[in-house]
């Protein structure tokens, strides 16, 4: 196994940055606990002052991700949404929990949604149910320890000190939260249910709905009340004696799963890290995984995604024989898992026919002394959108989902848009091992396969898995586009995108092979990082300081 580490100087330029002075930096080491979060240092504060205190990952993500939904607002925001994985040590079994909110049940929402189209440039019309109020009480509620007057208390302490206008009405709506978990009586399971209650049934649901009547929303009390946290079993894949675990098809996570089982038939150490064929190689296994994804993901409580067969032995032999080392593929090219084929006739892809802004998303890692473990990817979506009175922000989620009918990622009334957010668990004989958030829309599992196999078949460590020069593709579907013309959703067929770092030999190669390369200077995604070392005790973050990313220890 090769071992590669960061070149000298410029892991001194970064030792500088790492700040000592409040435990915060870009990467840290201790026994006691590790929070990676995103943006802000205050957010990875909390989840650590969580951590101190006794409280376990489940606790002090909760923490963090409230937290966040002040200091990375833009990226993320209250009203937002955030999957998650979580690894129960109690159990020792690893579960996802979607906190994605739904399209409107309304039909008539629906049906303007195929007449005048999805908004694709901002809009509260496009706005989905907000999950993130309910993803953190929720996994306080089965994974947790505290209540949620403690989660969130480093958050009101960020609203009491802050000037933005939505601050104070902010702090005003999650202390009806507090005051109904504190008044309810019951376990304290009980009293997390009246705080969340409170959101989704009661006064601030009533004031939730006037703001969107005001602001032309297709949302509703009925959609609120209707919302829940599903518990779901993760996607799993072996790979080199790894199992890596995504959320399902209502997110593009099981992208990473096919894209692995493509490489296990290929010698990837062995060609040596950022070579031409490892590039190479890694670029055309995920032209054909994103292929997949474009074709068949979707929510399953509304389509058959037909996971088994996407990531079986025959199919997965089939479309690795696909994969040609002396070219480079410009087609789209999804397969037909069903009848066991290569190669399902698909009409050309093309440049868009817009270009959807993206503005959204950071990232959340934290593990525990007693093993436990939380990968979530916190999002919003903002756009145009701004606070409403009760200072919740709602993002246009909506338009990942699209108006083509005989699509499986088609708009429905109560669906899950499929989501970029893509959070990732990977255990090794049973233990967690890692745990992986990325910021970056259609990137995020790109740079999730760049920094695991940094470390699975390079042995490199967080913080040189993270800042390592990574690679990406634009052969894929634009996964804000929401056109009933998926083909025109294509983003840039061919494109191959290296970060500054990769030698000016490769980029030639590459080209030779038919990639149209760009080189970009900076970061491809912005990854957080944890490694678990079970035969010391000791944990290991990181997160990439060029996307300003904050992480600590307990020791």
């Amino acid at each position: 196994m090769h071992q590669i580490l960061l070149a000298p100087i410029f892991l001194t330029i970064l030792m500088a940055e790492h700040s000592e002075a409040d435990g915060i930096g870009w990467y840290a080491s201790g026994k006691g606990g590790v929070v990676a979060a995103g943006r802000g240092a205050d957010a990875a504060s909390a989840g650590i002052r969580l951590l101190e205190d006794g409280g376990n990952a489940a606790d002090a993500a909760a923490a963090v991700l409230l937290a966040q939904s002040v200091t990375d607002y833009g990226l993320f925001a209250i009203g937002g949404e955030i999957p998650l994985l979580v690894y129960d040590a109690k159990s020792q079994q690893v579960k996802v929990l979607s906190g994605v909110g739904a399209a409107p049940l309304d039909e008539d929402a629906i049906a303007w949604f195929y007449s005048e189209g999805i908004p694709a440039t901002g809009s509260m019309k496009a706005a989905p149910v907000p999950g993130a109020i309910d993803l953190c009480i929720t996994l306080l509620r089965l994974y947790g320890t505290r209540s949620f007057a403690e989660a969130v208390a480093p958050t009101l302490a960020l609203l009491d000190d802050g000037d933005r206008d939505w601050h104070a009405p902010l702090a005003v709506t999650l202390r009806k939260l507090v005051e109904a978990e504190q008044q309810a009586s019951g376990t304290r399971e009980q009293r997390l249910v009246a705080a969340r209650d409170r959101f989704y049934r009661g006064d601030v649901a009533d004031d939730l709905e006037a703001w969107y009547l005001a602001t032309g929303a297709f949302l509703r009390k009925k959609d609120l009340e209707a919302h829940e946290t599903l518990v779901e079993e993760p996607v799993a894949v072996e790979y080199r004696g790894y199992t890596i675990y995504k959320c399902g098809p209502w997110t593009q996570g099981p992208v990473l799963c096919q894209t692995l089982r493509l490489l296990e038939g290929f010698d990837l150490a062995g060609m040596g890290h950022l070579s031409p064929d490892y590039i190479h190689v890694v670029t055309e296994a995920l032209k054909l995984g994103f292929s997949d994804r474009d074709a068949y993901y979707g929510d399953q409580r509304f389509v058959d995604v037909p996971l088994g067969p996407l990531l079986s032995d025959p199919y997965t032999e089939l479309r690795r024989a696909l994969i040609d080392m002396a070219s480079a593929s410009r087609d789209r090219r999804p397969g037909d898992p069903r009848k066991m084929e290569a190669l399902r006739i698909e009409p050309p892809g093309g440049s868009p026919d817009s270009s959807p802004p993206v503005q959204d998303t950071t990232t959340c890692v934290v593990a525990d002394r007693w093993g436990n473990v939380v990968a979530a990817t916190p999002s919003c979506n903002l756009l145009t959108n701004r606070p409403g009175p009760s200072g919740i922000t709602q993002g246009n989620r909506v338009r990942s989902l699209n108006t083509n009918p005989d699509h499986p990622n088609r708009v429905q009334p109560g669906k899950r848009p499929r989501v970029t957010l893509t959070p990732t668990l990977v255990t090794r004989d049973g233990k967690p091992v890692l745990a992986i958030s990325v910021a970056g829309g259609d990137l995020q599992d790109q740079t999730t396969l760049n920094v695991l196999l940094n470390h699975i078949e390079f042995g490199m460590m967080p913080a040189a898995a993270v800042t390592a020069s990574r690679f990406s593709t634009g052969h894929l579907e634009d996964s804000f586009n929401p056109t009933p013309n998926r083909a025109a959703a294509m983003i840039a067929p061919g494109k191959l995108r290296l970060q500054k770092g990769i030698r000016s030999e490769t980029s030639a190669d590459l080209e030779r092979r038919g990639h149209q390369v760009e080189a970009v200077a900076g970061p491809i995604g912005h990854p957080v990082m944890v490694y678990l070392e079970h035969d010391t005790g000791k944990m290991h973050a990181a997160g990439d300081p060029k996307a300003r990313r904050h992480v600590g220890a307990v020791d």
